[in-house]
């Protein structure tokens, strides 16, 4: 699977929008989202109109007007992102379940290729469809706050800074996974759980 600058994107503004609703902002300004993704701003008011029609954004107007998620965050899939904006998570279209079709195999029921690939879609499936953009928020936001990190559109007053270099590559332990995995640990001790 490839995720496209759209799926991609559209994924940053979704979980910045929730990272927003966590840090009390109601709304967030389609320049504001593209500044906090150093993401151009046609491109980005062009993703959110997609995910307004959607009906998972919506707009505010007026002087604070901007952008706010139509719906909580725990209801809105990765999944159901991934698939809004590229269609797929199947590598191959003859793999895919919900936007199938045929391939120029000659026997795509025997064909091992066709059935490692559904393999693959299921592993993606599993993984993007079994979160939602909440979790991931909260993820997010535990991380920045062992970190120091003051969160997009939080008010620099109400959070405290600590000067952490950036990290030059990917490193496992920083995945989502674990995030995660370390979240669940936290739940089940209160009493080490960070507030704002």
């Amino acid at each position: 699977m490839h995720l496209s600058k759209k799926a991609e994107y559209a994924l940053r503004a979704t979980i910045n929008l929730g990272i927003a609703t966590e840090v009390g902002r109601v709304t967030v300004s389609g320049a504001e989202l593209a500044e906090a993704n150093r993401l151009p701003l046609k491109f980005v008011e062009r993703i959110l109109q997609e995910l307004r029609e959607a009906g998972l954004v919506e707009t505010h107007r007026g002087k604070f007007g901007g952008y706010a998620l139509a719906k909580p965050a725990s209801e809105i899939g990765i999944g159901q992102l991934v698939r809004l904006m590229d269609g797929r998570l199947a590598p191959i279209c003859c793999a895919s379940e919900n936007a199938y079709q045929p391939c120029t195999c000659p026997d795509e029921a025997h064909c091992g290729l066709r059935m490692l690939m559904i393999d693959v879609r299921n592993a993606i499936a599993g993984i993007l469809d079994r979160y939602t953009v909440a979790q991931v928020v909260e993820v997010t936001l535990r991380k920045m706050r062992r970190d120091g990190i003051v969160p997009p559109f939080a008010t620099i007053n109400s959070y405290e800074s600590v000067d952490t270099p950036p990290k030059s590559k990917a490193d496992p332990a920083d995945g989502f996974l674990a995030g995660l995995s370390q979240l669940a640990t936290l739940t089940h001790n209160p009493d080490e759980h960070d507030s704002f």
